[in-house]
C-alpha cells in the first residue's frame, strides 16, 4: 500500500509539471534567390532584427546604445534552395542566442557577407571579403546578397515557421568623376597581386594646386593623408555651405559633409588654396581597403602583404609621375588622425629617407603597454577591472560627453558575430590582422589574452 501511496503522488506531480513545461523553438531559414545562378557561394551569413523602422536592420548594428540585433555564421558552398537555418546554438549580439530575445514585434533581414578564395603566396589557402569600391563595410559591400526586411513576431515559445529569401543583391558603386582640382587614380600593385594571387589595386584622390594646368614646366612637393577608405577627396568645396543645413557642434565627424560647420571649413580652405601666397603642394587621400579592414595601416604585415612597400615604392613614385611631383624624400610629409596618425607616424618611422616628417593626431595605439586601456604583456583580463569583489567591465567608447556606450568586451563579441579568424572589418581584428603573426591556417593569430 505504501508503494502505491507513493507513485500516486509522484505521478500527479510529473503530469502537472508536464502541462507547465513550454517548449520553446527558435528557427529561421534563410536561402538566396535562384535569379542569381547555381553557383555555390561562400561567406558569412548574417541574420538581423530591429524594432526600429526608420532605416533597414543592416544599417543599425553597430557597438553603440543604439545598436539592434544580430546573428551569424559562415557557409561554405551555400546552393539555392538548400536554406540555411538559424537556432538558438547561433552566436549573437547584443543577445548570444536567439533565445534571448524578447517577445515582440521585430523587422527581420538576412545578409549574405560574400567571401573570396585567396590563394596566397604564403601557400595558404584563405576565405575573405574582399573590397567592392565601398571601404570594406559589409553592409553595403557590392555583390553581397540581402532581403527586404519584413516583420515577424518573438513569442514567448520562440521563433517558428519563419523563412528570409535574400532576393536583392548590392549594386556596384559609381566612382566619383575628375574636376578641374580633383584627380582620381587606380593602379596595379604588382607586390600586393603576387601575395594575394589575384589582381590587387591601390587608388588616390589628389587635389591639385592653383596654377598647376598654368605651368607645365612646375614640379610640386606632397602631402600624404592618411586615413580610412575616402570615397572621394575629403574638406575641399568650391561652393559655399547649404544654407537649408543648421550649425551642429555635437555632431561626431560626418564622412559625407553634412554638417554646416564642415561645409563652411572645406568652402575656407578651398579660399586659401588659391590665396596667392599659399604653398603649391599635391595633396593626396589613399584608397587601400584589404580583405580585412577600410586601410591597410599601411604597413607591411605578415597576413595582409607588403601594403607599406606598395604604397611608398609603386603607388607614390606612379602618382609624383603622373601629377609632377618632386619625387625625392625631402619633398613628401606626412599627416593623418586617430588611425591616419598612427600610419603617418608608422610610415615615418618605418621609411625615413622616403618622407621628411609627419604630423600624427591623436594616434592609434603605439604601446602595447597601453593597447586602449589594456597593457597585453600584464593584464590577466582584457574584459574587466582586478577587483576582489567587483566585477566591472572595461569600457571601450565614449561620447563626447564622457558616458559609457559599449565595453570592451561587447565590442569582441560583435566582432565575433559579423566574423570569426579576424575577419569582421573592425577595429580588433584589423589590430590582430596588422601586428599578429600569421597562423598555421593562413589567417593572423589571435592576440593571447585570457
Amino acid at each position: 500500500m505504501t508503494k502505491y501511496l507513493f507513485l500516486f503522488p509522484l505521478s500527479f506531480i510529473l503530469l502537472f509539471s508536464c502541462k507547465e513545461i513550454k517548449h520553446s523553438s527558435y528557427n529561421v531559414s534563410v536561402d538566396f534567390s535562384e535569379e542569381f545562378g547555381s553557383e555555390a557561394k561562400d561567406g558569412r551569413l548574417l541574420l538581423m532584427f530591429s524594432t526600429d523602422d526608420s532605416k533597414e536592420p543592416r544599417f543599425q548594428i553597430n557597438d553603440g546604445l543604439s545598436t539592434q540585433i544580430i546573428f551569424g555564421k559562415n557557409v561554405d558552398s551555400m546552393l539555392p534552395g538548400e536554406p540555411i537555418t538559424f537556432d538558438e546554438s547561433v552566436f549573437g549580439y547584443p543577445y548570444s542566442s536567439m533565445a534571448e530575445i524578447p517577445p515582440g514585434e521585430y523587422d527581420v533581414q538576412a545578409l549574405l557577407h560574400v567571401y573570396e578564395t585567396f590563394n596566397l603566396s604564403t601557400g595558404h589557402t584563405v576565405k575573405l571579403p574582399m573590397d567592392n569600391g565601398e571601404g570594406q563595410q559589409w553592409h553595403s559591400s557590392p555583390g553581397n546578397l540581402y532581403s527586404k526586411p519584413f516583420k515577424i513576431r518573438v513569442g514567448s515559445n520562440g521563433i517558428d515557421n519563419v523563412t528570409v529569401e535574400m532576393d536583392q543583391v548590392i549594386p556596384p558603386i559609381e566612382e566619383p568623376g575628375d574636376t578641374e582640382w580633383i584627380k582620381h587614380i587606380k593602379m596595379k600593385s604588382e607586390k600586393l597581386s603576387e601575395f594575394y594571387g589575384r589582381d590587387i589595386y591601390l587608388g588616390a584622390h589628389v587635389l591639385l594646386p592653383k596654377g598647376f594646368n598654368e605651368h607645365p614646366e612646375a614640379k610640386y612637393p606632397l602631402m600624404v593623408f592618411h586615413g580610412h577608405f575616402p570615397s572621394d577627396f575629403g574638406g575641399f568645396r568650391t561652393t559655399h555651405p547649404d544654407p537649408n543645413l543648421e550649425p551642429d557642434y555635437s555632431a561626431r565627424f560626418d564622412l559625407e559633409g553634412y554638417n554646416k560647420i564642415q561645409q563652411q571649413e572645406a568652402y575656407d580652405f578651398y579660399k586659401r588654396w588659391n590665396e596667392p601666397d599659399f604653398p603649391r603642394f599635391l595633396i593626396i587621400e589613399i584608397q587601400h581597403p584589404t580583405p580585412y579592414y577600410d586601410d591597410s595601416y599601411a604597413v607591411n604585415s605578415a597576413s595582409q602583404g607588403s601594403y607599406g612597400d606598395a604604397i611608398t615604392y609603386e603607388l607614390i613614385p606612379y602618382i609624383e609621375k603622373e601629377f609632377r611631383g618632386m619625387g625625392e624624400g625631402w619633398s613628401r610629409f606626412l599627416y593623418g588622425g586617430s588611425t591616419g596618425g598612427w600610419e603617418a607616424l608608422a610610415v615615418q618611422v618605418k621609411y625615413p629617407e622616403e618622407y621628411n616628417g609627419c604630423f600624427a593626431a591623436c594616434p592609434d595605439p603605439i604601446d602595447f603597454r597601453a593597447y586602449c586601456l589594456t597593457n597585453i604583456y600584464e593584464d590577466e583580463n582584457a574584459y574587466y577591472y582586478d577587483a576582489a569583489h567587483k566585477k566591472l567591465e572595461v569600457p571601450s567608447h565614449r561620447d563626447y560627453l564622457g558616458n559609457i556606450q559599449s565595453t570592451l568586451r561587447r565590442g569582441n563579441h560583435l566582432e565575433l558575430v559579423l566574423g570569426d579568424k579576424s575577419g569582421s572589418g573592425q577595429q580588433w581584428d584589423i589590430w590582430e590582422a596588422t601586428y599578429s603573426p600569421q597562423g598555421e591556417d593562413g589567417y593572423p593569430v589571435r592576440i593571447g589574452i585570457k
